[in-house]
């Protein structure tokens, strides 16, 4: 018996994901926990390991690599030995009708009024509307008696992997079932049709980009802020129905921009967010690392950055104020015992934020080779969802770009974010006279709901100290 092998959901919101890639060649032999294929969910790409074994096969339609497919969805199928797909032994669906019946006569593959089917001519059946290949036909277009995937529909509505059949539906390969107009026969999926409730939009005017037409969540968006900004236009002075035309090019939102996108909207709107900034005299941690450059094996031996440094002294300041470790919850704030601190990354994906666990257990080469692990799996679009989850703080550089200083956004469900700007060499007061220094600015944004000011300043002074002072902080 055929197994179908579909999509899984790698997170509570995830309503679809990106095929990327098959790790195993169509007609290799699977057993269980092999891995199989690659999916890009919200913000990372992920191996997904197969549950049972068998004889990959992959059906006509399957999904080429970077198309969007939903949740559920049926990506192949795993056969026993000798077992042939359904495809290569009973009549193709949605046009191709051999030797099945067609209401009002025999049809013998061919060509029906209206649309078209593989070979010959059809007597007797009529198939009304676009063209049948590949089991598809576009919403819209319907099959008097037409025979599809072993089963007959009869008066009913084929739209691609959906049937409405005598009012009733049924959506193969997708747990949740798409919303169908009857009389306009457009699809719509649960999600866009509560959106379009709540915006006031009549989501039939909408035109779907999902298979086989069905309209989206992102449709819907799409769609009004068309219109707010034809309203916007208008107000302007641009005259009502005219077009204006604004030269540039519009890119699709990926999965991980759109969710980057929410889940900032979402920190804005939630957190009461305050930056405090300090200036740090970085002179000392300047000359500690080149003393790890000095001391190098290799030209290739692992240096910690000055990322890493900082990872490692604000664990230390966290475990003396775990204030700033802690996170909002409905119910109370949580303390985290774990200092596991995410590290924001610039990827082609976006923004990712990996996670180190457990960084005052770890020694400076230690936390130098996981962050460049974790650094290069990002940028490599190899990140799983355990490895961006379950962070307690989180730092991010923006020093080598130039940046001074800056308003870093909390990463929910933490309580704190800390900035770091570039180190350079400024003239500073030292007892009665001025000498140049290193001079590093820190940007520490939190959550007033969950710290007040004092304790985020001791918090940000501390640090400062150790940063001033990094050998008794850093050398075990």
């Amino acid at each position: 018996m055929a197994v179908p092998i579909k999509v899984p959901r790698l997170g509570w919101t995830m309503e679809e994901g990106v095929f990327v890639e098959w790790l195993k060649p169509e007609g290799a032999t699977i057993a269980p926990g092999d891995q199989l294929f690659v999916l890009e969910g919200e913000k990372a790409a992920q191996e997904i390991e197969s549950i049972d074994g068998g004889t990959l096969r992959l059906p006509p339609d399957a999904p080429r690599p970077g198309q969007t497919v939903p949740v559920g969805a049926v990506l192949g199928y795993l056969l026993e030995p000798g077992e042939s797909p359904s495809w290569e032994t009973e009549p193709a669906s949605g046009g191709q009708a051999s030797g099945g019946q067609a209401s009002g006569g025999q049809a013998s593959g061919g060509q029906a009024s209206g649309g078209q089917a593989s070979g010959g001519q059809a007597s007797g059946g009529q198939a009304s509307g676009g063209q049948a290949s590949g089991g598809r036909k576009p919403p819209g277009g319907s099959a008097s008696g037409t025979s599809v995937s072993g089963g007959s529909v009869s008066g009913g509505s084929v739209l691609g992997n959906e049937f409405a059949v005598e009012g009733r539906k049924s959506e193969v390969g997708n747990p949740r079932a798409a919303v169908t107009d009857r009389g306009a026969r457009t699809t719509i999926s649960p999600r866009a049709r509560r959106l379009a409730a709540e915006l006031g939009v009549d989501w039939k005017a909408i035109t779907g980009t999902g298979r086989t037409g069905r309209i989206r969540e992102r449709d819907v968006r799409a769609h009004t802020d068309h219109r707010v900004g034809a309203a916007h236009e208008t107000a302007l002075g641009s005259p009502p129905g005219e077009a204006r035309s604004t030269p540039g090019r519009l890119v699709p939102l990926s999965a991980a921009r759109r969710t980057i996108a929410q889940r900032m909207s979402a920190s804005a709107g939630t957190v009461a967010a305050v930056t405090l900034t300090s200036k740090a005299d970085a002179t000392n941690l300047v000359s500690f690392r080149n003393q790890f450059k000095a001391a190098g094996d290799s030209p290739d031996s692992l240096v910690p950055s000055f990322t890493d440094l900082i990872v490692k002294l604000a664990a230390t300041a966290l475990k003396q104020h775990p204030t700033l470790n802690a996170s909002w919850r409905d119910d109370g704030i949580f303390f985290s015992e774990a200092i596991d601190i995410g590290i924001a990354v610039d990827s082609d994906a976006g923004l990712l934020a990996p996670v180190v666990r457990d960084v005052a257990s770890l020694g400076l080469r230690q936390l130098a080779a996981e962050t460049r692990r974790l650094v290069e799996r990002a940028r490599a679009r190899r990140l799983t969802a355990d490895e961006l989850q379950g962070g307690t703080f989180t730092v991010t550089n923006l020093g080598m770009y130039g940046v001074d200083a800056f308003t870093p956004i909390v990463n929910l469900p933490q309580c704190a974010i800390l900035g770091v700007g570039r180190i350079v060499r400024e003239p500073a007061v030292v007892g009665d006279q001025i000498v140049p220094r290193e001079v590093l600015t820190l940007s520490l944004t939190f959550d007033h709901r969950v710290v007040d000011g004092a304790p985020a300043a001791r918090f940000l002074d501390a640090l400062r100290q150790a940063i001033e002072q990094p050998a008794p902080w850093l050398v075990p």
